[in-house]
């Protein structure tokens, strides 16, 4: 299902930083991903449904470059991959074995595929960065992925770095790692994400004109009804 043009726009204007605490007051503590981030410096902030990918330890006789051929792989999976999507591979925290190169990267490039997030690492690191697909991983090891891990499924629930991912979940990435956002609580997490971005973008300007913290971070009633009066002006 492709994600609102209206979501992404929105969405690309608040920090996962904002939105691990957006959800920290939904009552989920668990949606910041221990281990993806930026392969490269720079990398702007995207959002994307949830396309997942699932790796278990590697078995010997299932783990094996003629798996590369098999109906269940991940040259099948980036077939299955529609544009804008951002992959998210359960690599197990798997970091001396690569679960994507360059060939498999100018793949997902080519097909529209918005940003790769993993908690294992990738291959090919120069290949990788000419792609100019957008990764988010714990870094480079020369090994392939049959070397620690077995290949099994995609579109299906996955943990990456400690969090639960469903397929169709909302992802968002940043200099600051990747966060999921549950697919049914999107709409709510927008609005209450854009309105905590505009209040902190005013609470900046009031410290930067001077101001002290107490009372205005978190706002007290004053400084609440100020900050609505400056959103009146605009």
């Amino acid at each position: 299902m492709t994600l609102d043009p209206a979501i992404i726009d929105a969405l690309s204007g608040v920090s996962t930083a904002t939105l691990t605490t957006v959800l920290l007051k939904k009552g989920l503590r668990n949606v910041w991903m221990r281990g993806p981030a930026p392969l490269r410096a720079g990398q702007k902030r995207l959002v994307g449904r949830a396309f997942t990918l699932r790796f278990v330890p590697a078995r010997e006789d299932l783990a094996t470059p003629e798996s590369w051929s098999s109906p269940i792989s991940t040259r099948a999976a980036i077939e299955a991959m529609e544009p804008g999507v951002i992959t998210v591979v359960d690599a197990m925290g798997v970091t001396d074995a690569g679960i994507f190169g360059d060939i498999l990267c100018a793949r997902m490039a080519k097909r529209g595929v918005a940003a790769l997030v993993t908690d294992g690492v990738v291959r090919d690191l120069a290949g990788v960065l000419g792609t100019g697909l957008p990764v988010w991983c714990r870094g480079a090891a020369a090994p392939p992925s049959v070397a620690g891990l077995t290949f099994v499924a995609w579109q299906q629930p996955i943990g990456c770095g400690g969090v639960a991912v469903f397929p169709e979940d909302v992802i968002v990435v940043d200099d600051d790692g990747a966060v999921v956002i549950p697919q049914k609580l999107v709409d709510d997490v927008v609005a209450a994400a854009v309105e905590q971005e505009r209040q902190e973008t005013w609470i900046m300007q009031e410290v930067e004109a001077g101001a002290s913290l107490p009372g205005l971070y978190p706002p007290n009633a004053e400084n609440k009804a100020r900050y609505e009066a400056s959103k009146q002006k605009r």
